[in-house]
């Protein structure tokens, strides 16, 4: 940026005047340079393009033939109770104090510098691998049509693609992800009318009802025979229902690039849960009507929309023209999520420089308020699709992508922990929770309910290791939470933090004007 840019910008901020209460930012710029030009529209679709896509268009398949169709709807909303614990804290705080990165910032801020750090680069190696899986996930589908090009030529075509589609001024971006995530939701509100006239009998296998959870059964054992099996497969698809859910808390990602983050963020909080959770468990419950979960084609390797079991119900049922149809909507949920990746590992990226833990010069921004340099690093991430092309490669790129699965259990865990460190702070500082722009339901209880099931799906999330022992499936399922704790040991033998004090926890910096 010029220097005339730069005063300009100057010009327009507020001095912390040292009064709490007292907002310090105005509301047009967020003080790290960046345009806020998002609206509650698009920090909605922002998150769904985020949060619907392989998880539940093809991860649901293993699932169901995992835990059959019960354990799977159970699973999903027990799980969406946990979503709604986290969204609600991060809404509070976000709209409270709306800067870049949000619960990175707060977890320096209100707990201990080194667990901002440690969950801050967990967190973006986590949405950076997934931008490489989502590109590798993007080429693989594409060769359901064309399979004489190769999978890494889509990768550099897509990696273009959303590379650039990053530096679009804010305001482009947020409508270009709006209509291109709005496709997913038609497609699950058109499968979901579907469903309902295959299951009264539209289709060859006539009326169903509930005839699947009476025949192969509501449960399906899993490693161990009776009850003790069923509840093992219940637990064993907890991951994926979390997978599922994860990326719907990007909302307060974007807090610090939203206008009138007081009544917008508040609003996208409660349309991205419900709509998200609605979604999911309106296409969970048909799945597990209209297919029995000891369908053969549950369990499949492939990538493309052959796996998906949206297809292999309408197959069931007798209707041919839904795959190719059905494999386009599963390729855009794909495209849609990378791009959100992209997005969000670089907002991530300018809070750890916020807060000191990176490079200050990730914050620079271009005259549109993009942060170009942030944006680079995390396109580059993306090359690691490529390891893919390789056999050797393929193996380490799937430890490195088991990172993903658990590191998002971690940072909702860490945001219950910032919103009662938050609460904590605001009593120990005489403010009241009244004076907030949104106050989360049925609190402190919700955050510890959310931290408590967090915590122990993160320690459990490999129990199948301790069933039947394997030490590399071990390292394999707990490397996300090893690579947290050495950041955080790392960090705190190096730095000496130390627990931030309530008293003087900083619960003003980067608010805004109403």
């Amino acid at each position: 940026m010029d220097s005339l840019s730069d005063e300009i910008r100057r010009a327009s901020y507020q001095s912390y005047s040292g009064d709490p209460m007292k907002p310090d930012v105005e509301p047009a710029l967020s003080d790290n340079g960046l345009e806020r030009g998002l609206h509650s529209r698009h920090l909605q679709f922002i998150a769904i393009g985020a949060t619907i896509g392989t998880g539940l268009f093809l991860g649901t398949g293993s699932a169901l033939a995992t835990a059959g169709p019960v354990s799977l709807l159970i699973a999903f909303i027990f799980l969406g109770s946990v979503l709604f614990s986290v969204m609600t804290a991060l809404g509070e705080m976000a709209a409270y104090i709306p800067v870049p990165g949000s619960f990175t910032t707060y977890a320096s801020r209100f707990v201990d510098p080194t667990l901002g750090f440690a969950m801050g680069w967990t967190y973006w190696f986590s949405w950076s691998l997934t931008f490489a899986l989502e590109l590798t996930a993007a080429g693989l589908i594409v060769q359901y049509w064309v399979q004489s090009i190769s999978v890494g030529v889509w990768i550099a075509v897509f990696w273009v693609i959303f590379t650039l589609t990053n530096f679009m001024p804010i305001r482009w971006f947020g409508e270009f992800e709006m209509w291109f995530s709005s496709i997913k939701v038609i497609t699950i509100l058109g499968f979901i009318i579907f469903s309902i006239c295959v299951n009264a009998g539209v289709g060859e296998q006539g009326y169903l009802g509930f005839r699947y959870w009476s025949e192969p059964g509501a449960f399906a054992p899993y490693i161990k025979e009776g009850a003790a099996g069923k509840f093992i497969g219940f637990w064993a698809v907890l991951i994926t229902a979390g997978f599922s859910y994860q990326g719907a808390e990007l909302v307060g990602i974007g807090a610090g690039e939203t206008q009138d983050p007081h009544k917008s963020i508040p609003s996208a909080i409660r349309w991205t849960f419900w709509g998200v959770f609605a979604l999911f468990i309106s296409t969970v419950f048909f799945l597990g009507i209209n297919i029995p979960y000891t369908n053969p084609s549950l369990i499949s390797d492939s990538q493309d929309a052959s796996a998906s079991p949206l297809v292999i119900m309408a197959k069931l049922a007798g209707v041919s023209v839904l795959p190719s149809l059905l494999n386009a909507v599963l390729l855009t949920a794909v495209l849609t999520a990378a791009n959100s990746d992209v997005y969000s590992s670089s907002r991530i990226l300018i809070a750890l420089a916020d807060s000191g833990h990176a490079p200050k010069f990730l914050k620079k921004t271009n005259r549109f308020g993009t942060p170009y340099y942030a944006v680079g690093v995390c396109s580059v991430v993306g090359f690691l699709g490529f390891l893919n092309l390789s056999q050797d490669g393929s193996v380490v790129f799937q430890w490195l992508l088991n990172i993903v699965s658990v590191a998002g259990f971690i940072s909702w865990g860490i945001i219950n922990v910032c919103h009662i460190r938050f609460m904590q702070a605001l009593s120990a500082q005489g403010k009241s929770r009244d004076d907030l722009p949104y106050t989360a339901p049925l609190q402190p209880y919700m955050s510890y309910y959310g931290l408590f099931f967090n915590v122990l799906i993160v320690l459990t999330s490999g129990f199948e290791v301790f069933i039947n022992w394997d030490t590399s499936k071990f390292f394999t399922s707990y490397i996300s939470l090893i690579l947290f704790l050495v950041l955080v040991v790392g960090h705190k033998l190096v730095f000496r933090t130390k627990l931030v004090s309530l008293a003087e926890a900083d619960i003003s910096s980067g608010r805004i004007a109403s």
